[in-house]
């Protein structure tokens, strides 16, 4: 699949688009200029495998995951995104080696390529914050790969919901299904464990959210 052109805001959105203010901070006056807004459907890509890079992608509002097939043509989730940056190595690629894809409706801000090569080259502050970024963002992998060295899908769910969430709670606005795939497990399996999770009083679970019950041990 490719781009659709269709999805893309028109030139003038922007104007009438506060960009959030992490994103606001982050970025000099010349790449505030040059961001537009784009919207993609459920299920659309933003970029495919072996498409040359024109566009970094930061989340507003909804879900992209960066996907891979896997040996089996298991889909393979490598990072998932509900707000921030997605695909961040593609700065320095010739190539995407993944494909992007919305999980749901969802609304990025896109800064050119090009323009975002200039500024870290040309402008040391830009630079600077740009690499406090990409820290931050390389601590929240390592604990991702530490959450799949763990044996047990019981072990890896409660590691996200203590490590991502939000004092014990932790979002799923696009379902088990899609969580199963980020934890590395089935979504049959992740069934199974948040139901053993429940009788024994460990999690509740609502439509949206996965809750840690305050005082388990487990």
């Amino acid at each position: 699949m490719v781009n659709m052109p269709g999805s893309q805001y028109d030139q003038n959105h922007m104007n009438q688009t506060i960009l959030p203010h992490a994103l606001r901070e982050l970025l000099s006056d010349e790449l505030r200029e040059a961001a537009t807004g784009a919207l993609y459907r459920k299920a659309e890509h933003l970029f495919s495998a072996g498409a040359v890079p024109q566009w970094m992608f930061y989340v507003v509002r909804g879900e992209v995951a960066l996907e891979r097939a896997g040996a089996h043509g298991e889909q393979i989730i490598l990072q998932r995104s509900r707000t921030g940056f997605v695909s961040e190595a593609s700065l320095m690629v010739d190539a995407y080696h993944c494909y992007a894809v919305a999980i749901e409706e969802t609304q990025v801000i896109k800064l050119p390529i090009q323009a975002l090569r200039s500024a870290l080259k040309n402008d040391p502050q830009f630079a600077s914050r740009w690499i406090h970024t990409l820290n931050a963002e390389i601590m929240r992998l390592r604990m991702h790969c530490e959450r799949l060295s763990l044996h047990s899908v019981q072990e890896r769910l409660l590691h996200l919901i203590r490590t991502e969430g939000n004092k014990g709670r932790y979002a799923i606005p696009t379902g088990i299904k899609t969580l199963a795939s980020e934890l590395g497990v089935s979504h049959e399996a992740l069934y199974r464990t948040v139901a053993d999770l429940k009788r024994q009083g460990i999690l509740e679970r609502t439509a949206s959210e996965l809750i840690l019950i305050q005082g388990s041990s487990s």
